[in-house]
């Protein structure tokens, strides 16, 4: 089960793995969490995922109302199907509705990416993870935090399984067409020249005065080198509401290295990581791209107040600055002026974890056959 952009990225591998197995049929169900085509149907092509097997788009609408959408339509296709496992990846409404609908009719739940913790309950992300590891039957963990955290839950040790990060498979399996995007062509930039902008929590975006200071605080560092920002709906929504910033972003690409801050629209897989590999820095409030800088090597300045990826601070390249707008201008120029320094990769973030993922589930089930629910989101 996967319902928003992040889930595809970690559900592509997976379905790759289990269909080289004559034992395991992998349905993939799509709620349409994320439904666009910038953000849904884009990925599926670069990430080379067939078609939903089931798409309950469900769309757009507040936490409640995805939630129960999503279970309300996906108990038939369990009752349909019933499937001997529902697997269900990150963090998403999706993941906590999917697994939820499928515990209470008794189907296991295999929740990959377990044991991440903010501790941070505001934040909607966190409600879900809590939620999901404490009804999954297996939780296979990306980092060692990840364990320590579900034992200082209760959870008992034989479900826990530490495999490594199905981000960086996807990662490492598309590396050949990645490399071979003519983006930087297209928008007029050379490796270390950029850096690289996403927005989308709401502690960053819902409130007009946290936003406006960040976007302050981008535009001075873009006065520095150009900053590409691939623009979330959500926060484009807030950005054209406040007339006190929309003047000073420049809605197109950096031709020929002209500074400033760029809006774009979101952009596809294989575009965005050609991009954030050659980037010189990147300033996100996403938990994915501080993995994946932290395996390209790339400078990464998380805004936000704290991380449920403690790896890619102790291991990694990812520093948490906040979201005070002194600190992230002064943060950013002084990583500008670094030397860019190598680190070692956390343990297991091999682009192997789906091929151990899949083995412990043919170990652990022992069926002759498997029926193994997949859940997304729909391509419309």
């Amino acid at each position: 089960m996967v319902g928003a952009r992040p889930n595809f990225i970690k559900i592509a591998p997976l379905l790759r793995e289990m269909r080289r197995h004559e034992d395991i049929t992998a349905i993939l169900v799509h709620t349409g969490q994320h439904y666009d085509t910038e953000m849904s149907g884009r990925f599926f092509e670069d990430l080379q995922i067939s078609a939903p097997d089931v798409s309950l788009e469900v769309g757009a609408g507040s936490h409640a109302f995805q939630t129960a959408e999503i279970m309300k339509r996906l108990e038939p296709v369990l009752l349909r199907e019933r499937p001997d496992l529902l697997l269900v990846v990150g963090d998403v409404n999706s993941t906590i509705a999917s697994a939820l609908t499928a515990v209470k009719l008794q189907i296991p739940v295999a929740h990959v990416e377990a044991g991440l913790r903010s501790f941070d309950r505001t934040m909607p992300e966190e409600i879900n993870r809590l939620l999901t590891d404490a009804i999954s039957q297996y939780l296979f963990v990306t980092e060692e935090t990840g364990k320590r955290n579900l034992l200082a839950e209760g959870i008992n040790s034989r479900k826990i399984f530490f495999v490594g990060n199905v981000m960086i498979d996807s990662l490492q399996a598309s590396r050949s067409l990645w490399t071979r995007s003519n983006i930087h062509a297209q928008f007029g930039v050379q490796k270390n020249s950029y850096g690289i902008i996403t927005l989308h929590r709401p502690s960053n975006v819902d409130s007009p005065m946290v936003l406006e200071g960040l976007i302050e605080a981008l535009l001075e560092v873009a006065e520095h080198l150009p900053l590409i920002f691939p623009v979330h709906p959500r926060t484009r929504k807030r950005l054209e509401a406040m007339e006190s910033v929309s003047p000073n972003l420049v809605f197109e690409p950096p031709h020929s290295r002209s500074y400033g801050l760029h809006c774009l629209e979101p952009l596809g897989y294989l575009d965005f990581m050609s991009l954030v590999a050659s980037a010189r820095i990147v300033l996100t409030d996403s938990g994915g791209l501080q993995e994946e800088t932290t395996v390209l090597g790339i400078p990464c300045l998380t805004l936000r107040e704290n991380t449920e990826r403690p790896v890619t601070v102790t291991h990694g390249t990812n520093r948490i600055v906040g979201s005070s707008p002194d600190t992230v201008t002064k943060e950013a120029l002084q990583l500008l002026r670094e030397p860019q320094i190598s680190h070692p990769l956390p343990t297991f973030w091999d682009g192997h974890a789906s091929q151990r993922i899949v083995a412990i589930l043919r170990e652990q089930i022992g069926r002759p056959h498997l029926h193994t629910l997949a859940t997304k989101v729909p391509l419309h």
